[in-house]
């Protein structure tokens, strides 16, 4: 199932999915202790930070201490690069909260002190830690889509888009530099509660018109979108121009 939310403006995208992810916060936390979220890198932190620290009426609703925070994919990379997705992360939305003096959520992040190898094997090692702090089922995983209609580190084309023996794959060939990566694999977004992406811009659009045409296109993001998993879309008016509405 498949639910397309589309606005004219960058900030009623962001209201939009602070909006979402409260609901799905509040009904988690009604039956259990923790609201198990996955977050990816790119334009989401932004919106985070617009959604759910910048306006003070939502972010009084959010239950920090309560969330787990785990990425769905993360550059092999110290974790105050520029390029790490727990660093833009921290930058956005972490650091906000400390100082408005909001304890913020537990956050799950690749062990640093392996970075300092370059081989496959110890890829593998972070890889294999990282899986080891996976919840059975997440109950709300975030993403991005490329311009390419790649998703987290899942990319066209790629081996990884068979993998089911690990719920987290190594990826050394990334085609978007750092090209060192683990991601989550088809298997944890199958086993996911709800699954939400958030694409912004006209650059999206063509790949959006991929994915949501008739012809099927097979890219990551689509393959998503045909999961046994509520997926929701959160997108503004450009990127989804020339996008057919009509079947959903």
């Amino acid at each position: 199932m498949v639910k397309i939310n589309h606005y004219p403006e960058s900030a009623q995208v962001a209201a939009s999915v602070a909006e979402y992810i409260i609901k799905i916060q509040d009904a988690t936390l009604a039956s259990k202790d923790h609201f198990d979220i996955a977050i990816s890198g790119g334009s989401l932190g932004k919106v985070l930070q617009a959604g759910l620290i910048n306006d003070t009426s939502v972010r009084d609703k959010v239950q920090w201490g309560k969330w787990r925070v785990y990425f769905s994919d993360e550059r092999l990379v110290p974790l105050d690069h520029e390029d790490s997705n727990y660093g833009l992360f921290n930058e956005l939305v972490l650091k906000k909260l400390a100082h408005e003096g909001i304890a913020g959520p537990t956050c799950y992040t690749i062990n640093e002190s392996l970075l300092h190898e370059t081989n496959t094997s110890t890829d593998s090692e972070i890889a294999k830690e990282y899986e080891s702090f996976l919840p059975k089922h997440l109950d709300l995983i975030l993403l991005g889509a490329g311009p390419d209609g790649h998703t987290a580190s899942l990319f066209p084309g790629h081996a990884l888009l068979k993998e089911e023996s690990v719920l987290i794959a190594t990826i050394s060939d990334s085609p978007k530099p750092p090209s060192r990566r683990i991601t989550f694999t088809f298997p944890v977004l199958r086993a996911s509660k709800n699954i939400a992406f958030v694409a912004e811009g006209a650059g999206k659009a063509p790949v959006l018109r991929e994915v949501f045409g008739e012809a099927k296109s097979n890219l990551p993001a689509e393959l998503v979108n045909e999961l046994d998993v509520p997926v929701v879309w959160f997108v503004n008016d450009p990127a989804v121009e020339g996008v057919d509405f009509s079947k959903f």
